[in-house]
């Protein structure tokens, strides 16, 4: 369950990485899929690390996400997809949330 619950996580981050950039056709969407399937499984913490967006990221909630990210790199991915937002996805990751540090954040 905690493994389901780490990709679960790692899944949404990174679908919501892509459903914001509009556009890719289904090479792109599996090609990506595929990189960060290969990344995920052989443990290449410099791969994963440049699948979260950083640009104007709280240092300290990067840092969480890293871990989280790479905490159980290495083991086998059975099954991953992209998957369209739902409007109440959308909804959730883009409203403005307590921030561990203090402040408000949103994904």
């Amino acid at each position: 369950m905690k493994n389901f619950a780490l990709i679960s996580i790692v899944a949404c981050a990174v679908t919501i990485a892509v459903s914001s950039s509009p556009g890719a056709s289904p090479d792109q969407e599996k090609a990506f899929v595929d990189k960060y399937k290969t990344a995920f499984e052989t443990r290449d913490a410099a791969a994963l690390e440049a699948f979260l967006y950083q640009e104007g990221a709280d240092p300290a909630i990067l840092s969480f996400y890293k871990m989280m990210q790479s905490a159980e790199a290495g083991q086998k991915i059975s099954k991953i997809e992209l998957v369209e937002l739902t409007a109440e996805d959308i909804k959730k990751a883009t409203a403005p949330m307590d921030s561990p540090t203090g402040g408000k954040v949103c994904l």
